[in-house]
């Protein structure tokens, strides 16, 4: 019985997706900023685990041939994920040396579109997303469950929520930490220097 329960889609889909989403990046970092500044976190975890959901639903479907086919896609998205990251580790670099340029110990208040079109932006123009959630999920659902690969597909989805939410969630917990100035500085040095090797990471892609 349990290993029919560990061997089953919806769970093998569940750790797969996990095991990816987990992993430290550009969008975990901004998901746990934003929640840590108490700044419409919600809706940021709801954009990211959304996007998640889409992806991986649109690689199940059948989109990840066309990504494979055509190659000049992923060196596109790359080159605008290069400059986007680029330019937000730049600003995170600014919070951590000029603090009081913003006016407080932690980054201005953005608006709630602002705050949803940098999610979007973290996450559509990251290659490995669509690496992950669309051609690797894809691949292994089909050649593992061809027969149950939605189960598997909705294994990974929970996967999304569950993290997105839990992290939001317990970022809150960390908020008394956060009630010094040097942490936001070294929280912003660490955030800029994950934005920066992820965008020299996207360099190969473009040789």
């Amino acid at each position: 019985m349990l290993h029919l329960i560990l061997d089953s889609a919806l769970l093998q889909g569940f750790l797969l997706g996990g095991s990816l989403i987990v992993a430290i990046g550009a969008q975990n970092a901004f998901v746990l900023t934003q929640s840590l500044r108490a700044q419409h976190e919600w809706k940021v975890a709801t954009v990211c685990a959304l996007s998640d959901i889409l992806l991986i639903a649109v690689g199940i479907a059948g989109v990840s041939v066309l990504v494979s086919q055509y190659p000049m896609l992923t060196q596109w998205i790359a080159g605008f994920g290069v400059v986007f990251l680029f330019v937000y580790g730049a600003l995170s670099f600014r919070r951590m040396f000029f603090p009081q340029r913003m006016g407080t110990t932690t980054a201005a208040p953005m608006s709630a579109k602002k705050t949803i079109a940098i999610a979007l932006g973290l996450t559509f123009l990251n290659p490995h997303v669509y690496l992950d959630t669309m051609l690797l999920i894809a691949s292994i659902a089909n050649a593992r469950f061809p027969d149950t690969v939605w189960l598997f597909a909705l294994g990974a989805m929970m996967a999304s929520l569950v993290w997105f939410y839990g992290l939001t969630a317990f970022a809150k917990l960390l908020v008394p930490l956060f009630q010094r100035p040097l942490t936001w500085r070294i929280l912003d040095g660490m955030i800029g220097c994950v934005m920066w090797l992820i965008a020299y990471s996207l360099l190969a892609l473009l040789r």
